[in-house]
């Protein structure tokens, strides 16, 4: 078993037992696996187990497989379908090395309208074409899918892939000519611009725009089971279901895959810019803060497929200087963010941004220099023309404005800055509160300390009585009641 696993096997004991997909990752970062999961610690736990590892190893691409991993990521999701839905959409976005079933989208149903046609048909497929169609989806559950549309022939009076309508002399058409007509309670004579409007109005309710007509099919259920139609009622319920979690899907898919289109051309913009060797799923920031030399601090924010991972997120005071240098201060928290990931055998991440220029970025590298490690790739930021400054001896590079890759950049820069500048005000206000304290008489700064270490905030110390502040070193019955009587009159 690789040596790898011991580390690995820490991390999947902290996974959740939730739906989810995991990607696997090789020793350069890159996703060769992508998977689904009813319990993302249960399945991910199987790759690492030595008798499941076994038995998976008896296929040559899984062996390859495993012996390939080096780490992995999970994204969490609320249900299997969604779990399903994700898995594909990642496959087809990464097209990783061991993963096939996604290739030809063959567990994802569409829902296709022939917009150029003259009596537009709802159809199921599952290949999307430049045809000049309209498609919706993908859909995990078909057979929810094909429920839908059946309920929507009969709902606007659309046209499934199974009809022929016949043309008439006047330029009408008459969509059927058995007793579907009368089961489906439309008119059945129509001319094409009459049937383009149901076009419209089924292709709104597929979008998610039209609600009426759920609202209606509840009130009628209502209806039904309170003159005790059962049956009836039991129908329309799962038309309604059935109707709720198509659109829900349907909602779902869309509003993911369009905020994953953006970000990720932006990491691959990025990885061209900076000539990467993958896209920068894992990127971490790191700004200074201070006013005039005071209430330093540092922020490092890590951003994971081109999205804040605020879990991750860090805050720094500088411990090993007093005074306003923002070089030290970059020196020593970078330092010390990487001190730690090496001794905890964490991963760099892909990418390491710094808020400055030239200067910031030579104290970074200096601490790489310090820990006796190669550096992860690593630039600056320079605020001014939103310069990138590389600490090698490259050209410093000036994107154009609307560059994706240098959009990306900024949001992790400003998210790096609001975090450093919060922490900051926190410091600040933490400050001015215990303030209060310098104007007790006989308060030095040795108990003025005991006193913050006893209770950890000024708001504690005021909620506290005169006998628990009694019981800090150095303080007496007489000296608490004081000061206690000092804090309730401010």
């Amino acid at each position: 078993m690789a040596t790898h696993f011991p580390a690995l096997k820490a991390k999947v004991r902290a996974l959740p037992d939730t739906p989810g997909v995991y990607l696997m990752k090789d020793r350069l970062g890159r996703i060769i696996y992508v998977g689904k999961a009813k319990s993302l610690k249960k399945r991910v736990a199987s790759y690492f187990q030595a008798g499941r590892a076994r038995a998976l190893r008896q296929q040559p691409k899984i062996r390859t497989l495993i012996e390939m991993v080096t780490d992995f990521d999970i994204l969490e999701v609320k249900s299997e379908p969604e779990a399903l839905l994700l898995e594909g959409k990642l496959i087809k976005q990464w097209r990783p090395k061991y993963n096939t079933d996604f290739t030809d989208d063959k567990r994802f149903l569409l829902v296709r309208v022939d917009s150029a046609s003259e009596l537009p048909r709802f159809a199921l497929t599952r290949l999307k074409k430049d045809d000049r169609s309209r498609y919706f989806g993908p859909f995990a559950h078909s057979g929810l899918l094909r429920k839908t549309l059946a309920q929507m022939r009969k709902q606007f009076g659309i046209l499934l892939a199974d009809t022929h309508p016949t043309k008439l002399p006047d330029g009408r058409y008459r969509l059927y000519d058995d007793a579907r007509a009368e089961i489906y309670g439309q008119v059945n004579e129509v001319t094409p611009a009459d049937y383009r409007g149901r076009v419209d109005a089924a292709c709104e309710f597929l979008e998610g725009k039209s609600r009426e007509w759920l609202a209606s099919l509840r009130a009628e259920m209502l209806a039904r089971s309170a003159k005790q139609e059962f049956e009836k009622a039991a129908e329309l319920r799962d038309v309604v279901l059935a109707l709720e979690r198509t659109l829900a899907r349907t909602r779902k898919f869309t509003r993911d895959f369009t905020q994953l289109r953006p970000t990720d051309a932006a990491l691959r913009a990025l990885q061209e810019a900076l000539g990467l060797d993958a896209p920068p799923a894992h990127m971490e920031c790191f700004d200074i803060s201070h006013i005039s030399g005071t209430f330093v601090v540092a922020s490092m924010v890590r951003f994971t497929d081109g999205r804040p991972d605020k879990d991750q997120y860090r805050r720094f005071s500088i411990k090993s200087f007093v005074g306003n240098d923002d070089f030290r201060a970059m020196e020593e928290v970078v330092a010390r963010r990487y001190r730690r990931l090496i001794a905890e055998q964490k991963q760099f991440p892909d990418l390491v941004v710094i808020d400055g220029g030239r200067g910031q970025v030579s104290a970074a590298l200096k601490a790489f220099v310090g820990l006796d490690c190669m550096p992860p790739p690593l630039i600056g930021l320079a605020k001014k023309a939103e310069t990138i400054i590389f600490p090698d001896a490259r050209e410093p590079l000036n994107l154009k404005l609307d560059d994706p890759g240098l959009n990306l950049l900024q949001r992790l820069r400003d998210e790096a800055h609001r975090f450093a500048n919060t922490y900051n005000a926190d410091l600040q206000s933490r400050k001015i509160r215990e303030s209060i304290l310098d104007d007790f008489p006989g308060l030095g700064a040795k108990r003025r300390a005991a006193l913050l270490a006893h209770f950890g905030s000024i708001e504690k110390l005021r909620a506290a009585t005169a006998e628990q502040i009694a019981e800090v070193p150095g303080f007496g019955d007489k000296l608490a009641a004081e000061l206690h009587a000092f804090l309730r009159a401010q």
